[in-house]
């Protein structure tokens, strides 16, 4: 019984699967961590609202999205829920915990323990690759390629932790670039091993969902804050509200089809469509702190600053790449038909900045009022548009 759960990697297809792809119950319990995770910065960032604060947000934010995307891309082609695979899962989540714990720190305190955090989650990963590559000989030529870049990156982050400030964040962006270039080097190879068409759009879809929960917490936390009256509650309402219009902005149109260009070897599409989802995930992230911000500081009075930029640079930056995604998802319509829906992202991420720009006498609920209505709008507009493909599709 226990041989045969200790077994090796597998690989794993699309076509050679009895059923689709579907996200695991330890992937899931796995996500808890980076609930967690997430929950920090959002928590850092909503402490430290000052252009440190946001890059040491962006920074972290994007070595912990980093770790979560290679675990992810993994297992959809190598994990097979045997013990190894378990116990390595249960290592990055330890690892991953002491990533938050590190940055709750800031930059300042927190990066050297952060970096080293960063060296052993990619670490972990390579050392997975080559397992995998010594098992399936099929898949060798691009783990071994994995294996390689994010080794590189994985000594650059090592090398940081010896050199001052601010070289070891430039080492930082170079290793960054070094993680986000080698799927790119692998062109070819993925051809023969592609990541699965079903399986990692829900991921995706999961992590997203993620982050959109951190609006929620903003809300709740912004309640507690402050004795009950209207204005709070109705700024309240308006933020949920605001949450639940980029969830369907998003999720209504989620299919991952651009993925499908990797088959082809095309990876520039699969990989923009990828990457993609790291600002929108961060930005989402900010707008919840935006809207929690908005709460706590008593909703008929106008936001400071920092404070409208955080919440309208955040929408806007939502919205923006929301024009990207659905302009590489083929299977929303014509591409006349995309374009129309990304201008109407475009338009409104133009307004919302113009707001950040002029809106300095507004009052935090009459802000957030408006940038509900805007993306409310999106979504009656989407309606629109779409119900003519609906009205087809249930004839």
């Amino acid at each position: 019984m226990l041989r045969a759960l200790w077994q090796p990697p597998t690989l794993r297809r699309d076509g050679e699967e009895s059923e689709e792809r579907r996200a695991t119950w330890l992937e899931l319990f796995y996500d808890l961590v980076f609930v967690a995770a997430i929950g920090e910065l959002a928590h850092y960032l909503r402490d430290h609202l000052s252009g440190g604060g946001l890059m040491s947000f962006a920074l972290f934010f994007f070595a912990i999205w980093w770790c979560w995307v290679g675990a992810t891309f993994y297992a959809t082609r190598f994990d097979n829920d045997a013990i190894p695979d378990r116990l390595l899962t249960f290592l990055q989540m330890g690892i991953v915990a002491a990533m938050a714990v590190n940055a709750h720190h800031g930059l300042e305190d927190g990066s050297v323990g952060f970096a080293l955090c960063y060296v052993l989650f990619r670490g972990l990963l390579v050392v997975q690759y080559l397992i995998a590559g010594h098992f399936i000989a099929e898949a060798r030529g691009l783990t071994t390629r994995y294996a390689l870049g994010f080794g590189s990156s994985v000594m650059l982050w090592l090398a940081s932790i010896f050199v001052p400030v601010p070289w070891r964040y430039v080492l930082w962006a170079v290793g960054m670039l070094v993680d986000l270039g080698t799927p790119l080097t692998a062109r070819k190879l993925v051809v023969l091993i592609p990541p699965s068409l079903t399986h990692i759009p829900e991921r995706i879809g999961l992590f997203t969902i993620i982050v959109l929960g951190e609006s929620i917490i903003a809300v709740v936390n912004g309640l507690e804050e402050l004795q009950w009256s209207f204005e709070a509650g109705l700024t309240a309402f308006l933020g949920l509200s605001l949450a639940f219009s980029l969830w369907w902005l998003y999720f209504d149109s989620a299919d991952g089809s651009p993925l499908q260009s990797m088959k082809r070897g095309q990876m520039t599409i699969g990989l923009t469509w990828l990457y993609a989802h790291l600002p929108l995930a961060a930005s989402l992230t900010a707008a919840g702190v935006g809207v929690g911000r908005m709460i706590e500081n008593g909703p008929g009075m106008p936001p400071e600053t920092a404070e409208r930029w955080l919440l309208c640079g955040a929408i806007a930056l939502s919205l923006s790449v929301l024009a990207g995604i659905h302009w590489m998802t083929c299977t929303l319509g014509t591409p006349r038909f995309r374009r129309v829906l990304s201008t109407y992202r475009l338009t409104a991420a133009a307004l919302i900045l113009l707001l950040a720009v002029s809106g300095s006498q507004i009052s935090s609920l009459n802000l957030v009022a408006i940038l509900t209505l805007i993306c409310a709008i999106q979504v009656g507009l989407d309606l629109w548009r779409r119900a003519p493909q609906l009205a087809v599709k249930q004839g």
